[in-house]
């Protein structure tokens, strides 16, 4: 078994309190746990160096991403062109093992001679290009809504840097199956994400609850549209909790006594909240990657409400009430809030969750594929 691993992380991934950065912690956590020496490297984004990454890492590397207003210009998608460090290249070069890069974000050096017999791995967080035309499509800033959509047409292209990849490793099943028409050696891996065992609640909560990153287009359009279309329409009580919520979302909430805004909860509080609610309800717009906080709602959580978009394809359908029109979504939710949730329910969720989305099974699956010879 190969004991060594260089992971490339967009961001520092501690803590782990919002989608892509969850995913990478969990996973450095479940290879550590299996006997293997992470040397991590880490972009800095708005977040400081994290001493807690020291106790699972071997070694631990910042980098600062290198802004220029010529980068916006350049053909190379922004994402990726502000994070080439050279020293990040020299380090990799200097411990011989397999690279991990987190996401399109960190493939600068994927196509770099010296590091051609290397086996290089790519997670995909998203397929980006769709991703950011996504965010374009959402958002309501006119500067921004261009960035996102020329930065859109840029990944596309810069995609095919792929093609030097020794493994594609796609986090949704629909990912996979699109990139799997594209490129060789794609293998699907779950979401690495907090949970171990499945904790939900047997009996009836007495509130709603949506919970997301409230500064993302995405989250903002999902949950402002669940205020006037849902929340709003209903007498019991609703919470959204989220991190750096936006003034759109601010002036939402504001009318409606009954509707509350919780700011930057922490972990513990965000888990009290998944684990009282007696619904969740998820919608999103972007069918992108796995929403990671649908996990910690089913693992966590009483009742799961969400709309196509949040599960097709995901191989959690069966566990959630799937519901498209806001109106289907206000019925629901008055049938939901009086029935108690019950514990064959959870034994259901149990033989799904516990066995698809085990951090430790697929932390082996990872390491199976760094033993696999370079091409």
């Amino acid at each position: 078994m190969n004991q060594k691993l260089h992971i490339i992380s967009f961001n520092v991934p501690y803590p782990p309190d919002y989608g892509g950065v969850i995913d990478v912690y969990y996973k450095i956590k479940a290879l550590k746990e299996i006997g293997i020496k992470v040397h991590l490297h880490c972009y800095e984004y708005g977040r400081p160096a994290a001493e807690q990454l020291n106790v699972l890492c071997e070694s631990v590397n910042y980098y600062h991403r290198e802004h220029s207003f010529r980068d916006f210009s350049s053909f190379k998608p922004y994402i990726v062109k502000t994070r080439r460090a050279k020293s990040l290249l020299k380090n990799l070069e200097e411990v011989n093992a397999p690279i991990l890069f987190e996401g399109l974000h960190t493939c600068y050096h994927l196509d770099s001679p010296s590091l051609e017999h290397r086996n290089k791995l790519v997670r995909m967080h998203n397929i980006e290009a769709d991703y950011y035309r996504g965010l374009g499509q959402s958002e309501q800033n006119m500067l921004r809504r261009f960035y996102f959509y020329t930065e859109s047409v840029k990944l596309k292209f810069f995609e095919k840097i792929l093609r030097k990849a020794n493994h594609i490793l796609p986090i949704s099943s629909i990912d996979f199956k699109t990139l799997s028409s594209r490129y060789k050696q794609v293998t699907f891996l779950p979401a690495f994400h907090p949970n171990e065992v499945c904790i939900n609640k047997s009996g009836r909560g007495n509130f709603l609850l949506y919970h997301g990153n409230l500064s993302v287009s995405e989250n903002i359009q999902a949950s402002a549209w669940l205020i006037s279309k849902v929340f709003s329409k209903v007498n019991y009580q609703c919470i959204i909790a989220g991190a750096n919520p936006s003034p759109t979302i601010k002036k939402l909430v504001e009318p409606h006594s009954h509707i509350q805004l919780i700011e930057n909860p922490t972990e513990a509080k965000l888990n009290e909240l998944l684990a009282n609610a007696q619904v969740n309800v998820l919608p999103t717009f972007q069918q992108t990657g796995t929403k990671l906080k649908l996990l910690n709602a089913l693992f966590r959580g009483r009742y799961v409400l969400v709309n196509k978009a949040m599960v097709e394809e995901s191989g959690l359908e069966g566990l959630c009430i799937v519901k498209e029109k806001s109106e289907e979504m206000v019925e629901t939710i008055h049938l939901l809030m009086e029935n108690d949730f019950t514990q064959e329910e959870s034994v259901r969720r149990i033989s799904i969750l516990e066995e698809n989305f085990s951090n430790k099974n697929n932390a082996v699956k990872l390491v199976q594929l760094l033993d696999s010879p370079a091409e």
